[in-house]
Order: structure tokens, then sequence, then C-alpha cells
């Protein structure tokens, strides 16, 4: 039964500290806290230093603030860095932009996946880096020991390197590191507060253009993508193909250890627990749909059209606590302003919001 909607669903004090870009972390607390109920001790281990470690980084990004201290060269500019298994950031650094491939595929594949994203939004969008001014993009592998999560802190990417037998190295999909930089670009524009529908939005705009960034190095179309978050993250000893499905939300995974997906493909199935900052990983899955819907039924290359739709929405019209409704309407009216009132696009994009019950 849903709850009743209160005036104010967060105080000021709590809008100021989930404005302050808590670290966005690919994998959602809920699937690891399985793992350190369900996995064996070494998982169990693993799951909860991850758990930990994520806490404290989050604990120290509030009390600082979103401060950023990486400068705008104004062009391209990748550096990857070493942790070496640590926790200090940013490490060592191992390739500097135009430098040769490295030994390590974990530098390489960041270094690669951070270009592609540069190069989806400097092309299909003409944006210059997350912050449209250049931003040096800063990455650290080997964060940590068996490490089970990639994250934006706010300022660089972090990827650890997983514990060979839930997860692979975080740096091995294209769409997760696309994904995590879009948290970026969303600290810069729309600002989504990391709670309730504002966050669940937030982790539904990066989820699509991650998977954008990974249908264009791919040069799939909106059918032939398999619209999965994470593919080829999980080991084979998982019972899953991904995180997260938009295709098919609460289907990615079904796993013993993992436990099964319980993201939401309907407002009727909406989480209104308080876990995971209010459902933000889990209620993702409502607008993620929407977007798969738009997509398939507008047809194409989903970055053309559906994928200009929802960055212009995120750029230009949403506000920091915008909500499911407030998204729905606002992506279908920049619909008809790019591609006519009454179009197949502006068809598609409310015929979607209302298979997925928000409208």
């Amino acid at each position: 039964m849903a709850r009743k909607k209160k005036k104010s669903v967060i105080s000021e004090c709590e809008h100021q500290l989930y404005s302050r870009c808590p670290i966005c972390c690919i994998i959602p607390p809920h699937m690891l806290e399985h793992v350190a109920v369900n996995g064996n001790q070494q998982q169990r281990e693993w799951a909860f230093r991850t758990l930990n470690v994520s806490a404290q980084f989050r604990g120290r990004r509030n009390v600082i603030g979103a401060v950023n201290f990486a400068v705008s060269p104004g062009q391209k500019r990748r550096t990857i860095y070493d942790a070496k298994n640590s926790e200090q950031l940013p490490g060592v650094i191992v390739r500097g932009e135009g430098d040769p491939p490295s030994q390590d595929t974990a530098v390489n594949e960041a270094y690669d996946a951070a270009g592609a994203t540069y190069d989806f939004f400097k092309e299909i969008f003409e944006r210059n880096s997350i912050d449209d001014k250049g931003l040096r993009l800063d990455s650290t592998v080997h964060y940590n020991v068996k490490y089970d999560n990639a994250f934006w802190n706010g300022d660089q990417m972090v990827y650890g390197d997983g514990d060979g037998e839930i997860f692979h190295c975080f740096t091995k999909s294209v769409d997760v590191i696309g994904h995590e930089l879009t948290h970026g670009i969303t600290q810069y524009e729309a600002g989504l507060i990391y709670h309730g529908e504002p966050g669940a939005l937030n982790e539904s705009f990066s989820d699509v253009f991650g998977s954008l960034v990974k249908q264009r190095v791919k040069n799939q179309t909106a059918e032939q993508a398999d619209w999965i978050i994470g593919q080829g993250l999980l080991t084979s000893k998982v019972k899953g193909v991904g995180i997260r499905s938009m295709k098919a939300p609460g289907t990615a995974y079904d796993d013993p250890t993992l436990g099964k997906d319980p993201q939401p493909a309907h407002m009727k199935q909406k989480y209104t627990g308080m876990e995971d900052n209010a459902g933000v990983h889990i209620n993702s899955g409502i607008p993620n749909h929407a977007f798969y819907l738009a997509a398939t039924e507008i047809g194409g290359y989903a970055w053309e059209k559906a994928g200009k739709i929802w960055y212009v929405t995120l750029r230009d019209r949403l506000k920091s606590k915008a909500n499911f409704k407030q998204a729905a309407n606002t992506t279908i009216k920049v619909a008809g302003e790019l591609y006519g009132q009454g179009s197949k696009e502006q068809k598609a994009v409310q015929n979607a919001w209302q298979k997925v019950g928000v409208l």
C-alpha cells in the first residue's frame, strides 16, 4: 500500500546533506547486504569491508561537501591512477592522455571507457566533458583489496578489483563507467538530490546514459541492445546477467548469495521503505523501464532521439527535487518541442510513462 504523500519529503537540513554529492556507487547496498548474510565466510568479509569503506568515504564527502579539485583543461584529458590496493586517492599516475596502452588491463579499460563516454557526450550532445568545460577525467584503479564496487566521488572515478567469485573487476563494463561519469553530469546540471524519487531519477539517468554509451560503442539499435547494466560484471558462479535490467526490471539476477533483483517496473510495486536512501537504486527501475519503452517505440539508435529528449531534460529542465511525475511531464514537453506536438516521438514518451504507471 502506497504511503500518503507529505508536503515536504525531506527537511532543508537533509536536502543540504543529500545534495552534497555523496559517493554514488554502482553496486547498491542491498546486494552487498545479501552477500554479507548469505555468502561464505570470505565473501561475507569482502561484503562487510566494501560496505564499511563506502560508508566511511560517504561520511567524509558529507563533511567536506562537493568540493572539486580537478582542473578543467578544456579538452579531453584522461589520467589513470593506481591505488595499489590502498584507500589513498588518487594514487600513482600510470597512464595519461595520449600515452601508449599499459600492461595492466584495468588501466586500459578505465582509460578507454572514459574516452568512450567523453566522445559520446561530445559528439552526440556537443558537451565538453562532465562539467561542459573540459573537466579532466581522473580515474583510480585497484582501490582497496577485493573491493566490490565502483563510484564517482564528486571529483573522480574509483574502481575496485572485485572479489573474483561474485564480481569481476569493475572496469570490465563500459556501461558501468558511463553510468558513474553521468553522476558527475547530474551533479553539474539538475543536481538531483540523492534520496527518494529525485535520487532514483539520479540513478536512472546514469543507467540511461551508461547504456547508451555501451550501445554506441557496439553500434546497436534500441532493438539490438540487451539493456542490461553491468553485463559481464558477474562471474559465472552467479545466477544473473547483470546488476539491473532496463528491459525487464526485477529479472537481472536471482542468486542464493546475491538475493533476487528487487527492482519494480511499475509504480504499483514501488518500494516505500527508507533503505538505500529511500530506494534510489531500487525504484530507478521505473524510470529506467520508461526510457526503454520510449526508445524501442521510437526505434533506431536510442541516443539519437530518446537520448536527446532525456539529455535536454537533465541539462535544462529538472530541479533538484524533481519527482517521477515531473520528469515524465517534462520529457513529454521536451519531446514535443524537439519533434513536434503529437509527433511519434512525443507519443512514445507519453505511452512509456503511462505504461509504468507514473501518469
